[in-house]
């Protein structure tokens, strides 16, 4: 018997000041990374799913990022030095 599935990871890598799209209102934005891994008797193995977004903390508002997106955010936080970063993924991973 095999036993094998998915576990998902929440990283969060910046908190940003952005425009909301969907309020208005220019708030905390978070810059997230879900990483998706494969398991095989609860040991992840290798991700096979990553995923960035951003999330405004007024309205709770949630946006799709692209890598590419979520690079240049990355870029244009830590050149203006308005951001926090952070590495380390949450305690809590997140349900598919």
């Amino acid at each position: 018997m095999i036993i094998f599935g998915t576990k998902g990871y929440l990283y969060q890598l910046a908190i940003l000041t952005l425009l909301c799209g969907s309020c208005g209102n220019p708030a905390a934005h978070t810059l997230r990374k879900r990483v998706t891994k494969f398991t095989l008797f609860f040991v992840p193995l290798f991700p096979f799913s990553t995923k960035y977004g951003t999330q405004c903390t007024f309205c709770g508002a949630e946006q799709k990022a692209t890598k590419e997106q979520a690079d240049q955010l990355l870029a244009q936080s830590a050149g203006a030095g308005g951001g926090q970063q952070y590495g380390q993924p949450q305690q809590q991973p997140y349900q598919n």
